[in-house]
């Protein structure tokens, strides 16, 4: 019994052997998934990211914002680095320029 077993594993031989893939095979995927981050994710946040900082350089006194921890003011006083922003009567506060999250009021509306 043992024979029948043997001759019958004898009989189907090593399996042919496969054919290495190139590099260009193996690294394809990978390419495909660095061409679809960039398109989905990198693209969109450096657009974001331009629009923010074009925003920032456009800020001038009297622009009503809100910041990135939820305060409305209006700015009375800017210099390169600092914002200073009246948040009610005789009360102003002194933020970083990079902190000003946008516009409290969007354009358009009455």
């Amino acid at each position: 019994m043992l024979g029948l077993f043997l001759s019958t594993a004898l009989a189907q031989g090593a399996p042919a052997a496969a054919a290495k893939p190139t590099i260009i095979e193996t690294l394809f995927p990978f390419a495909i998934i660095l061409v679809f981050f960039y398109l989905f994710l990198g693209r969109p946040q450096q657009k974001k990211l331009k629009e923010q900082q074009a925003f920032l350089s456009s800020l001038k006194r009297g622009d009503e914002v809100i910041t990135n921890g939820g305060i409305f003011g209006e700015i009375t006083g800017i210099t390169e680095k600092f914002v200073t922003l009246q948040v009610a009567d005789n009360v102003r506060i002194k933020i970083l320029r990079t902190q000003i999250l946008g516009s409290a009021t969007k354009e358009g509306s009455s």
